[in-house]
């Protein structure tokens, strides 16, 4: 308004390491979704530099962003992102369309995915004949269909009972325990503190950081 510029995010300077898995809080409006929409490529910042395995990536196309979120990042949500007229199988599928697979390699791929997560005989099954933590699931075997080395989730647990949201969070541990980097976003302390580092975001800016209990 005016001259008035509200900074989304304020003068952050962040580092994650490969493999690495670390937890973004803070309240509504601090900015921890704008800081994983550029993390994950889904939008760019307007100053600054963000590198990804050492390559500057301010400059690309929106192609090549595509590209790299297809090939590097696999993408977790709070509402599971699912297509109610696909079943499972078909959900996961998505992420290998521009892969240039064949139907078969496809399929095979998506189910051996869907069984990794624990749902290996509801491919089948649409998202409203899963229930929740199902649903989570799928999306998770959707993320990793592609072998990204980068899984940013946010709020995955935030739908969940809290049964199927352990579920989850062990499956994110397990996965990070093969090599995947893993960015989470939450609003739940007993959620952040199972990564191995917590950022607090205010305001735009990193108001803190520590080592995860």
């Amino acid at each position: 308004m005016g001259q008035n510029i509200l900074k989304a995010l304020d003068d952050v300077s962040l580092e994650i390491n490969d493999g690495e898995y670390i937890s973004i809080m803070g309240p509504s409006g601090s900015g921890k979704s704008t800081l994983m929409n550029i993390l994950g490529c889904l939008d760019i910042a307007d100053k600054g530099k963000y590198y990804l395995d050492d390559k500057e990536i301010n400059e690309y196309t929106d192609n090549q962003l595509s590209e790299i979120r297809n090939q590097k990042i696999g993408f977790v949500f709070q509402k599971f992102n699912l297509l109610p007229r696909l079943n499972a199988l078909e959900n996961v599928e998505l992420s290998l369309v521009y892969r240039k697979m064949d139907a078969k390699s496809r399929a095979k791929t998506a189910q051996e995915y869907l069984e990794k997560v624990g749902l290996k005989n509801w491919g089948a099954h649409k998202p409203n004949e899963l229930s929740g933590g199902q649903q989570q699931r799928v999306a998770i075997a959707r993320a990793l269909a592609g072998n990204p080395q980068i899984i940013l989730a946010d709020e995955p647990t935030g739908n969940l009972d809290s049964a199927s949201g352990r579920e989850i969070m062990q499956i994110l541990k397990d996965l990070n325990k093969e090599g995947k980097t893993i960015i989470l976003i939450t609003h739940d302390l007993k959620v952040a503190q199972q990564a191995d580092r917590i950022l607090y975001i205010i305001d735009g800016k990193i108001s803190q950081e520590r080592t995860a209990v």
